[in-house]
């Protein structure tokens, strides 16, 4: 299986610069994964294919504005910082840029002084570890500095930080969004309620590497970054009763079905568990618990596109990506969204 098998010809203009003024508002194409039939809708109307008993399952991570521009002490030179992974007693795994300015004891100060960091050693992929150091809560200071660590395909400001998270994002840790999550308005998820359907809240904090390109030929290859994932009782309980009454799981979201599928047993039970995964879903992959996928459109050759096409099929997948070219939908983080059933 080769990484070219999952290109598809995107025109630049169809890749969403913002985001709608109603989240809920999006196109909606609904893809049948057994036969590949496509109809074209709105995406509140996603309540319409969802019955009561079905779980959904969403991730309620919230980005944090990751994305620090700094000065060297020693000179003056600019250096953008972005926080990936928080360790113990305040220092952080980072990506900085231009990486030879950052050797181990260089000194960063950001906002005239109000946060400082010194470059500690560098690790895997080039990666710094940042001591930090400041006065007050280090969210409140990371709120006033930081900006929102937009893909590089994004290339508008953002003028509200709250429209790059989920209107129900609670636990700080995500480098990126969960993109699917984005379409949904407090109304839309209330009448999903009233319809009888189970919400589940699953966490997993989304990393960078959700942007990096397969740099390999060969799929079975490539080696998937890990993220942190929490799942707690009340979250399997409500997926696993969905399961034994003959409803279905349907994830909001790549992110949810990986954390998901990276906790079930072998029987397709959901425990509550925390830890880190790299699962990697790509076709010839047997779902242990999801049925169904509300997801955004992805990179061309990315690991996303696999796992997509490993839930409805390579070709039926590219064909209703070349359909929604051809619909002029909108396309990655703040595009248009799929259901996939």
């Amino acid at each position: 299986m080769k990484t070219s098998d999952f290109y598809y010809d995107l025109p630049e203009e169809l890749i969403a610069q913002d985001p709608l003024e109603d989240r809920s508002s999006s196109r909606l194409l609904v893809l049948d994964k057994k036969t590949g039939e496509t109809e074209h809708h709105v995406f509140r109307e996603i309540v319409d294919y969802l019955d009561p008993g079905d779980c959904l399952v969403i991730n309620d991570t919230k980005v944090i504005p990751a994305r620090l521009i700094g000065a060297k002490e020693e000179t003056g030179a600019k250096i953008e910082v972005l926080l990936l992974k928080r360790g113990a007693d305040d220092v952080w795994e980072t990506l900085v840029k231009p990486g030879r300015k950052a050797r181990p004891g260089t000194r960063i100060s950001f906002g005239d002084g109000l946060l400082t960091g010194e470059v500690m050693d560098i690790v895997d992929e080039g990666n710094r570890l940042i001591h930090f150091e400041y006065e007050g809560i280090f969210e409140e200071i990371l709120d006033r500095l930081g900006q929102m660590p937009l893909p590089p395909y994004i290339t508008h400001q953002l003028k509200d930080k709250d429209r790059y998270n989920t209107v129900y994002a609670e636990h700080p840790g995500s480098a990126a969004a969960p993109t699917a999550g984005l379409h949904f308005t407090p109304e839309l998820l209330e009448k999903i309620r009233e319809k009888g359907v189970d919400i589940a809240h699953v966490t997993l904090h989304v990393g960078l590497g959700t942007f990096r390109p397969v740099k390999v030929d060969d799929v079975e290859s490539h080696h998937m970054h890990s993220e942190f994932y929490m799942i707690d009782e009340t979250a399997a309980e409500k997926v696993n009763r969905a399961k034994e009454n003959g409803k279905r799981v349907i994830c909001v979201g790549t992110t949810s079905c990986r954390t998901i599928e990276s906790a079930a047993d072998e029987n397709g039970r959901l425990k509550a568990c925390s830890g880190w995964t790299d699962i990697f879903i790509y076709p010839g992959y047997q779902f242990k618990i999801l049925d169904a996928l509300i997801t955004n459109f992805h990179l061309p050759e990315s690991t996303l596109v696999m796992l997509v096409s490993a839930l409805a099929g390579r070709e039926h997948v590219l064909a209703a990506y070349e359909e929604a070219v051809k619909e002029r939908y909108r396309f990655f983080s703040f595009g248009d969204a799929m259901f996939i059933r």
